[in-house]
């Protein structure tokens, strides 16, 4: 069966056609500096042949609580979905613009919705609360949701398959680590903790993002910089991480040559491996042990040592494993698609 997978951003639409009985990607491509997702949409069907695709997936960020699972889009759904916009205003909006686009132009045409966030609606009250009131939670949804969900789920799913074993009997630490990353405890085949909060911003140190702050550090970058909250906001995302530390790059292919003989760069990778160290460490807590720390991502395939320096401090755990698994979500969303289509 071939599936459209479609990963609407705002100002870029990547897209695939993913064959899901072989597993292969038949197209895979992108369109930049994207004005009006309309007219990107027209282009994209353009260069496919639609005869044979049978759904339209579409890659969401933010399924806040109401969408705990992939759905097919509805004129309800929609309307669902653009009561959750402020959760996600630089993501979903593109999402549902391209939604709507491949509804007006493919009307007979069957589009799903699969969520980051999904894969992670199985952690409890206990694991994504924060300490504000309550009332916080249930007026606004102020809680943690996570993201990364359908690679997290991908590489659990691809390593019980290398271990051996059944997913459900695993005690798994999913670190997907790029210039966006997040690490999710996976016991019995379900997420019980991830590092990233309500928005992508919170856990670990990133390319561009801060990750975890104490929260008294926007009011006095708001009063240094004299920045509103928004560009406070803005600030964290785009203008922290590696790239602020090192004040040379945010991406670790360029960091790692000079680590040795940068001060600055090298103390930035340290702080960098510090968080990777917390987080796994805690989830191992969780858990009560681990069978194996999978790696994914950019930096988790191809930067090894970061990997490697993470992983001696495990030492303790004799049976714990260390697998490099690449991702591939797209096939993950165009499995989803199939198996919503099939129970339709």
């Amino acid at each position: 069966m071939k599936i459209l997978v479609l990963n609407c951003g705002s100002s870029s639409v990547k897209y695939q056609v993913v064959e899901t009985t072989t597993k292969e990607k038949i197209v895979d491509d992108d369109i930049q500096r994207v004005t009006d997702h309309a007219t990107a949409i027209k282009e994209i069907l353009s260069k496919i042949d639609l005869s044979e695709i049978k759904a339209v997936g579409h890659r969401v960020v933010h399924g806040g609580e109401k969408f705990q699972h992939s759905v097919l889009v509805t004129d309800e759904v929609l309307a669902e979905m653009d009561k959750i916009t402020y959760l996600a205003p630089l993501h979903n909006p593109a999402a549902m613009a391209g939604v709507r686009a491949c509804r007006a132009q493919m009307p007979d045409l069957p589009n799903f919705l699969v969520f980051d966030t999904a894969f992670h609606s199985t952690m409890q009250p206990g694991a994504y609360l924060y300490g504000l009131p309550y009332e916080d939670y249930e007026k606004y949804g102020i809680r943690k949701y996570g993201f990364h969900g359908t690679s997290h789920q991908y590489v659990a799913e691809q390593a019980a398959l290398q271990l051996g074993r059944p997913l459900k009997d695993l005690k798994l630490i999913t670190c997907h680590i790029g210039n966006g990353a997040s690490i999710c405890a996976v016991q019995n085949g379900q997420c019980i903790d991830t590092s990233m909060g309500m928005t992508p911003l919170a856990g670990l140190v990133m390319g561009t993002r801060s990750g975890d702050v104490d929260p008294a550090v926007l009011s006095i970058l708001c009063e240094k910089h004299h920045f509103t909250v928004e560009e406070a906001i803005t600030y964290l995302n785009k203008s922290c991480g590696l790239k602020g530390m090192t004040g040379i790059s945010s991406d670790m292919r360029d960091l790692e040559p000079i680590m040795e003989t940068n001060p600055r760069v090298k103390v930035a990778i340290d702080v960098f491996i510090h968080r990777l160290i917390q987080y796994i460490g805690g989830y191992v807590a969780e858990m009560k042990g681990c069978d194996a720390i999978v790696w994914t991502g950019g930096i988790g395939v191809y930067r090894k040592f970061v990997s490697e320096r993470v992983m001696q401090h495990f030492n303790f755990l004799p049976n714990c494993q260390k697998l490099i698994i690449k991702t591939n979500e797209e096939l993950m969303i165009a499995l989803e698609c199939e198996k919503l289509l099939k129970a339709n």
